[in-house]
């Protein structure tokens, strides 16, 4: 009987695999089939450009270039609990496309290096973007078992999480399972976690999970003990400081005729000075000088710009919306004291009052405060202390998750809300 059992308990979990595999597989179905479109047609204008007409040849290396998204796609399905999506998707890609470009030239089909070199980045940029959809994928089902926070849990999650009473509830329609570390450590709920895994469902702590699906941490539940680095983050952490010097080395030809003339335009409408300092609070605590272009009237008041504020300085609502005022800063991260890419550091007066009100407030400075940051793109501009506080949990969240696959998304939602104009005052 017991055999039976299992048995039927690995049938279940076939059945269920499966069905979460194709439901997956269709979350990400457009950025596959628009990687497969894409990469055929700059392949094919090459070809075409070239003047070759072995169309016979295009067609075999069409098709073999199309099963490496394919595959590596249904690889980041079965990968999605990795937490490193985007690193992931683009070595997993690499490989793909090398074998592909290996299994060509060995049965000895013409191809074009030139064209394999502009097709290349198609499947890693689709694939990355896919791996990142199934990363905090919101189409599975969810059931919560019974704790206190249940409830808010569930309210966070949206109205479609169910909440188990009792560990003889049916989860057939379940793909995953949260539960609380200190609440369901018993035997019973033990025995329930344990059946659950076998039938092929997610079994994830609820914290985590929430910090997955909404981005940032839950303040009051935080504690200094969950961050705990892996040996990659560690890396990175060493890597950064040598990334963020040779980003302002890459930037500052451009960077440097620029904030000349933003310089002479600012001096002649708006007079000296040119450039806005304030102390702020930097990494452990410290205090540094941060730099930043004058766009408001000499003299104004330090309360945080409003839409439309009419203390801005004629033309230099423009400088602001490409946020092109916080180019002096570049001078901060070649000090040391900021990074490209970290917590906004916040002025010392604020720091000090949320500091008190709290505790939490004092972990967002064990990285180095940056020009754009997770709580930036995630929640925009604080402009009152509340604000300040919801925007504390994407800057832990960061603390905690610091990789480069999370900079890299930073990067490209900076970009976007800069091209969008979001947020800007």
């Amino acid at each position: 009987m017991r055999v039976m059992e299992l048995l039927g308990a690995v049938d279940r979990d076939t059945v269920q695999r499966g069905r979460r595999f194709l439901r997956d597989l269709r979350l990400v179905a457009v950025a596959l089939i628009s990687s497969v479109l894409l990469q055929t047609l700059i392949y094919w204008s090459v070809i075409y450009r070239a003047g070759r007409d072995d169309w016979d040849n295009l067609l075999v290396v069409v098709l073999v270039l199309a099963f490496v998204p394919i595959l590596a796609v249904s690889l980041m399905v079965s990968m999605r609990r990795q937490d490193f999506p985007i690193s992931t998707a683009c070595v997993v890609t690499a490989v793909l496309f090398n074998f592909a470009v290996a299994v060509l030239s060995a049965l000895r089909i013409p191809i074009s290096y030139t064209g394999l070199l502009f097709a290349a980045p198609v499947p890693l940029i689709f694939v990355s973007y896919g791996s990142v959809l199934l990363h905090r994928a919101q189409s599975e089902r969810v059931a919560i078992l019974a704790f206190p926070k249940a409830g808010w849990v569930q309210d966070q999650i949206g109205s479609g999480a169910l909440i188990l009473q009792n560990p003889k509830d049916n989860v057939v329609d379940v793909d995953r399972i949260l539960f609380d570390g200190s609440t369901h450590h018993t035997a019973t709920w033990s025995s329930f976690l344990t059946r659950a895994y076998m039938l092929g469902l997610e079994v994830t702590p609820w914290i985590r999970y929430l910090e997955t699906r909404l981005g940032k941490v839950d303040i009051e539940s935080f504690d200094l003990a969950h961050i705990t680095y892996t040996l990659g983050q560690i890396y990175y952490l060493r890597l950064k400081r040598l990334l963020d010097v040779l980003g302002v080395v890459v930037a500052a030809p451009l960077a440097m005729p620029l904030c000349l003339l933003i310089a002479i335009y600012i001096r002649i409408v708006g007079g000296a000075p040119v450039l806005f300092r304030q102390q702020r609070r930097g990494y452990g605590g410290s205090e540094f000088t941060m730099l930043k272009f004058r766009t408001m009237v000499r003299d104004a008041n330090s309360d945080s710009a409003q839409t439309n504020d009419e203390r801005i300085i004629p033309g230099c609502r423009f400088l602001r919306r490409l946020r092109l005022d916080e180019l002096p800063q570049l001078i901060n991260i070649l000090r040391g004291e900021m990074s490209w890419i970290g917590p906004r550091p916040v002025a010392v007066p604020i720091a000090e009052s949320l500091e008190k009100a709290v505790p939490q407030y004092v972990r967002r400075h064990l990285v180095l405060p940056g020009l754009t940051g997770w709580a930036q793109v995630s929640h925009g501009y604080a402009s009152t202390h509340l604000e300040e506080i919801e925007k504390l949990s994407f800057d832990l969240y960061y603390v905690k998750r610091i990789s480069f696959d999370l900079d890299l998304l930073i990067i490209f939602q900076t970009i976007r809300i800069i091209i969008l104009r979001i947020g800007s005052k």
